[in-house]
């Protein structure tokens, strides 16, 4: 076996230490303080992103709503004022026909598609701004960059495994991993793009104590869900409990954007937008 030979210690020395040194050069801090691995460029994210907007658009061509509708209008009204309290432009906003789908997701580069079925859940417009608030800050957290960087690693890392690791045992691994790394970032992505979209939506002066109401109504319309620790997402019980603990901060930041009464910013960003 090899590793009776000092040589492939040796080698295997260097190699491991050559690794935890690039880990830890691409290691860089969330928008909320959070350490996480990214290897993946900015160009490279917006390459996948582009080439899975046009299977996105290909796959749904014959359900996209058109954007002069009164439908697409209204969520990219809602859309075009969260993103003015951003730093980037350039977003693009599909509307697809699916009056059983509830839901919304956003590719990088920043083009957000939402289902028609998710309208009847949001209700109005802070409801809506939840949503969309939530999505647009999946891509500003740079979550897709991350998920890819996180694949990248445990790819290596099962690759290097196969050569010592009986591959049953690899098969377990893997079950393992997801388990205990793939599922828990992933709802640590969500949980941080609830507490970003929440200051999102307060800085663009949309009521963030709403946000509240629309995942208690999110809940309702819930069929069954799986345990927690099995699912990408938090349950919606956790996340409403910490949203409710993100509100009193998030209403700072509405407070601190000088935005008039929800009422009276109805009116206003109405004539605006």
């Amino acid at each position: 076996p090899p590793w009776h030979d000092r040589r492939f210690w040796y080698y295997a020395g260097a190699a491991t230490t050559t690794g935890l040194v690039y880990y830890e050069y691409h290691i860089e801090e969330s928008p909320t303080g959070r350490r996480r691995f990214n290897n993946v460029s900015p160009e490279y994210a917006r390459q996948i992103g582009e080439q899975a907007y046009l299977e996105t658009l290909a796959q749904y061509r014959n359900q996209i709503i058109p954007p002069n509708s009164p439908i697409s209008r209204n969520v990219s009204r809602v859309a075009t004022r969260l993103i003015s309290a951003t730093d980037q432009k350039d977003w693009v906003v599909h509307v697809i026909y699916a009056p059983d789908e509830k839901n919304a997701f956003v590719l990088p580069g920043g083009k957000i598609f939402v289902f028609s079925g998710l309208l009847s859940v949001t209700e109005d417009d802070n409801g809506l701004a939840t949503v969309l608030s939530h999505e647009i800050a999946h891509q500003l957290a740079n979550h897709s960059a991350e998920k890819l960087s996180q694949a990248n690693l445990l790819g290596v890392l099962y690759f290097i495994a196969a050569f010592f690791v009986d591959p049953n045992f690899l098969q377990f691994g893997r079950a393992m991993s997801t388990l205990l790394l793939e599922l828990p970032n992933s709802r640590q992505c969500e949980q941080e793009a609830d507490q970003l979209g929440l200051y999102l939506m307060a800085k663009a002066c949309y009521d963030p104590e709403q946000a509240v109401a629309l995942w208690q109504r999110m809940k309702a319309a819930e069929l069954s869900s799986p345990p927690q620790f099995l699912n990408t997402h938090p349950s919606t019980d956790s996340r409403i409990e910490n949203i409710r603990k993100l509100i009193p901060q998030a209403n700072m930041k509405r407070e601190a954007a000088n935005c008039p009464t929800p009422d009276l910013a109805r009116s206003f960003f109405d004539s605006v937008f």
